[in-house]
Order: structure tokens, then sequence, then C-alpha cells
């Protein structure tokens, strides 16, 4: 028998004790037709369901269950905190942190924010500003939200993995989707997955969007719900054009070719996918249309590059960088490690990492045959979303691999529900538990590395030290500094190009540079390190001579580390000029 979604049976080779009585992957509500339909049978003879034995069930077998899992997250949260901190909070993640607490104090369209090429404005600056309410503006916000965002994604990515089953098979789904997703590798995985919006919120609501469907049915009022949380996930990130649009619209399409054009059913039968599909194409449309009002009304700028295709000449190392960020993803990315304990540790993520890409190749193989949505959709979530990284030009390292993290809780859910009663009835559920344990032991031992703070704490406590509050610097040394301080120390983002100075139009805001409202009298140089990403084009370090020339001769010059702060008695933000181009309209 061809292995499908495991809701449909249980496996025939299965012990008797092993074996869950078969159950409803989707809902018998006709308003869309009927797929998949399952029957759902009962013992009316346990005493658990006769009298009062529900309430006496539900009470003493299901409350522990939650309050169990509740623990379980917990403790995850912690661990994934403390693994983030692992890593130093950059001008990235600080610049979203700030553009929260603009937001909280009453900036509620970032009126006068240019920001990057993705917003965040309905996932992650939501989550920030909930954090910053409690816990107010610091490096840590970024440090707390990576790790709520985080434990939600492997929360949601056990759920969906769950479906409708129950007993053994739901807790090896459960088992095998949290653990492929379990510990994220310190280092680049870790950068990706625990630090700075990275597309991983995205997937967080993509798996709820996800569990909608498979929870709910084929019930009318879905493709509604469906089509307006896509519509709120595509105003804070494109990506979701990738991770949900596109395959909503393919899966939907081959269904209802496949019902309507070859097996001649009715119309009525393929009802709710032509409406799942008609509700993403409409997500697409109307989250252009939401952004241009915002941007209309002095909302934020959004840049928006166009996507350009990949040489063919470039076809060979994409791969590569694609092998590269599916390593870090996953968490096997040992090359170049000297053989040890960390080296044993990532190798031991080979193998989750190929049950999930092996998930992957048996659910496209039976694509166009496979009977379950979610079975489809999770497939051409990871197949569309790794086919537009290699394609593109995005494809340039570990990092970068961050464009399509949403491959890594699809294929962990793939997983979980092709796999499920193989392992059962392979008896394999001990190997799996020894597994799930390693991936536990490696998530504790990730979770006990060095604490790093934020990038150029010594330099933000100078600063203060000496009451030098409102200052220039490159991109990366100036958004953390006023994010480390709680903006008591304001450093603002300046970029070096074609031999003069300019404001930095990539996640900054316009008032900054008013030399009506503020006095920067200081520079920050890093000329060892890079100076900064523009947004038109790219800054460099500049020289002392070129800070001279624009700017005139410092008052004083001071060593901070690997930094050298330039002081003046005159405002520069009169010496500031604007870029040659501004964004394109959101």
């Amino acid at each position: 028998m061809t292995q499908r979604d495991a809701d449909a049976s249980p496996s025939a080779s299965a012990p008797p004790w092993e074996q869950s009585p078969p159950v409803p992957e989707g809902n018998s509500n006709p308003d869309f037709g009927h797929h998949e339909q399952a029957e759902l049978s009962v013992d009316l003879a346990d005493p658990a369901l006769t009298s009062g034995g529900v309430r006496a069930r539900t009470l003493a077998e299901r409350l522990p269950l939650p309050v169990a899992s509740l623990l379980i997250a917990i403790a995850l949260w912690f661990a994934y905190l403390r693994e983030s901190h692992t890593l130093p909070v950059n001008s990235d993640g600080a610049a979203q942190a700030l553009q929260a607490w603009d937001m909280l104090h009453g900036n509620l369209l970032l009126h006068g924010w240019s920001l990057s090429d993705v917003s965040f404005y309905t996932t992650e600056l939501p989550e920030y500003m909930l954090v910053e309410v409690i816990h107010g503006l610091n490096a840590d916000v970024v440090h707390l939200a990576a790790a709520t965002t985080y434990t939600l994604l492997v929360v949601l990515a056990a759920l969906l993995a769950k479906g409708r089953a129950t007993g053994r098979q739901a807790a090896i789904r459960i088992l095998l989707a949290a653990g492929i997703a379990l510990a994220p590798q310190v280092g680049a995985g870790s950068y990706i997955l625990l630090l700075s919006p990275d597309h991983v919120g995205t997937a967080v609501v993509m798996l709820a969007i996800l569990l909608v469907i498979d929870r709910a049915g084929r019930r009318m009022w879905v493709p509604v719900v469906v089509g307006l949380l896509l519509t709120g996930l595509l105003i804070a990130d494109g990506i979701a054009l990738y991770t949900g649009v596109a395959p909503l619209l393919v899966v939907c399409g081959v269904r209802a070719y496949r019902d309507i054009v070859v097996r001649r059913q009715p119309l009525p039968e393929s009802a709710f996918e032509l409406a799942l599909g008609i509700a993403a194409a409409v997500a697409a449309v109307l989250s252009a249309a939401i952004l241009a009002i915002l941007h209309a009304h002095g909302g934020f700028t959004l840049w928006k590059p166009t996507p350009v295709f990949a040489p063919v000449s470039a076809a060979s190392s994409n791969a590569a960088f694609g092998l590269e960020g599916i390593a870090a993803l996953f968490g096997f990315d040992f090359s170049g490690m000297p053989f040890g304990h960390a080296a044993l540790i990532a190798m031991s993520h080979l193998a989750g990492a190929a049950v999930a890409l092996g998930a992957v190749w048996v659910g496209l193989r039976g694509f166009l045959r496979e009977k379950n949505l979610m079975i489809q959709l999770l497939v051409a979530g990871v197949v569309i979303s790794l086919a537009g990284y290699l394609l593109s030009t995005s494809a340039a390292g570990a990092l970068q691999a961050r464009e399509m993290a949403a491959i890594l809780p699809f294929s962990a859910v793939l997983a979980a529900r092709l796999f499920a009663d193989k392992i059962a009835a392979a008896r394999l559920t001990p190997l799996l538990t020894a597994g799930l344990l390693v991936y536990c032991v490696t998530l504790g031992y990730y979770a006990t590395r060095p604490v790093y703070p934020a990038a150029d704490t010594r330099l933000t406590a100078w600063l203060a030290r000496h009451h030098y509050t409102y200052g220039l610097a490159g991109y990366w040394d100036a958004n953390v500094q006023t994010l480390s301080s709680g903006a008591r120390v304001e450093v603002r983002p300046v970029c070096f190009r074609d031999n003069r100075f300019t404001t930095d139009n990539w996640e900054s805001q316009a008032s900054w540079f008013d030399s009506g409202l503020h006095h920067a009298n200081f520079l920050v140089m890093n000329p060892a390190n890079s100076y900064g990403d523009g947004s038109v084009g790219p800054c460099s370090a500049p020289t002392y001579r070129q800070v001279v020339a624009r700017f005139g001769k410092p008052a004083h010059i001071y060593a901070v580390g690997r930094d050298q702060v330039l002081v003046w008695n005159s405002n520069l933000l009169t010496r500031v000029g604007k870029p040659a181009g501004l964004p394109p309209a959101s």
C-alpha cells in the first residue's frame, strides 16, 4: 500500500496495541463538497464514555497533557532565550526594536520611517511592542522576542503534525516534528532562527494558517479567514508569496483540474479548493493595495526591489549555497569544524535532516495522486521556497538561508505526517525517542555556550559616561548603540558614498537627521570593519582625510576599543546630505 497521510488509517502491519482508530482528517460539513472523509469508531462499552465518565476522563486524563505541554513550552523558551544570548544583537534587530518603540509612543503608521524590503509590520513588530511594554527598551528585547517566535514555531509545527491523530500515533508525530526543529545549531543556524527577525515569524503565521485549514475542515468561512490572515502576513513579509500564496494557487489548481476535468466531478465538489485559491490571489492584491494606502497616508516607506533570476553561470554556486543553507537550517553544518564533540553533535542532525528531506521526496513523487490537501500544501511550500532561493540572486552563503527558513518546519511536519505509521509499524519508536533525547541534550549544550552582549557595549557605556548623547555612525554601529543604551545615547546611521556623507535610508527615521531637532556632535569611525550597508548603494569606510574634508578638523579624537570617536563643537547634521535616490513607493 502506498504511504499517504497517516490520518487515513493505521498501518496494516502494525500490531493491535499500536493501532489507533481511524479519525477524520477533514470535516463532513457538506458546504464545499466532501473529500477524505473517515469514520470514527467508538467503543460505547468503555465506562469512561458512559454516564459521568466523559467528565471524569476530561479532568483526570486531559488536564495533565495541556499542563505538561505548557511546561515543556516554557522550558523550550528558556533554552532558546539562552541560546539566543550566545549571539550579539546587531543593528538589524535593533532597528525593529526602535520601530516598535516608536509605535508604542503613538507613531502607529511609522511615519517618516524608511524600512528594508520587509516591514514585519504585522508579525514581529507587534511582538516587539508587547515585549517592550513589559521589559522596556534594551537589547534583551531582541532575544526575548526571538525565543518567543521560535518556541511558537516548534509548538505550531507539533500541533500541525499531530492533525487529528490520537494516542501513540499522535505522540510519534509530535516527537518527530518537534525533534527535527528542536535544537537550532549555534552559529549560522541560531543567527537565522534565534536572533533578528528573518522570516521565522512569517513561518509561524503560515503554520497557523495551515492549522486553520487542517482543523476547521471544509467549512464556508475557512477561505475567508485564510485570505484575511494571508493579507496581513503579506503586509509584513513578501516571502509569504512563496510560502503561502503560490503553494495554495498550485495545489488548489491541481486538485480542481484533477477533479473537474480529469474525473468529471461536479463543480461543487471542488468549490472549497477554488475558494482557497481565489482567497490567496485576492490576498496578494489586497496586501499590495493596503501597503500603498499606508504609504499614501504618511506611513512607512518599504523598499521594493525587483526580483532577478540568477544567471545560468551561477547555477553551481547557487546549488552549493543552497546545500550550505540547508545544513545551517537543519543543524548539520560541520564543514570546516575540527573533529570533536561539536562536529559530532552537528553530524547527529543529519538523521533529522535526512528524514525531513526524504519526506519531501516521497511527497513530491506522489504529489499529483495525493488525496490529502495538507500533504500537498507542505510539499509545494518546501519546493517553491527552495526553488525560489536557488533560482534567485539571494543565494549567497549560510546566513542568506533565512530566505527559505520555512522549509525547516514544513518538512518536519511533512515527515511526521508521512512516516509516523511506518515508524510505529517497524517498531522504531525507541530509536525515535533516543534521537529526541540526543537533540534535547544538544539543545542543553547549546544553551550553555558563552553569552555575548550586544555589539559594542563598551562603546555605548563610554559614550554615556562622557555625556555624548547624539551622534552619527555607519549602519552596524548606529541603531544597536541606541538600543543598548535604552535611547539614552542616540547614534544615527549615515552612509559614506561617492566621497560624501548622506543619511542612510535603510531602517531609519527621517526626523533623526533634522538639524533643527537634534545636535549631533560626534562620529564613530570603524575603518577596520564594514562601515555599513546602504540602501541606495554600498557604503564604504571613510578615511580620516575624507571625514575632515566634509566636517572639518575634529576638536577631539578618542580611541574606544576598535572604534574611534571624533568630536566636533558643531552640529554635523548640517553637513549631512540626502542620498541621490529614494526608496520606491510602497
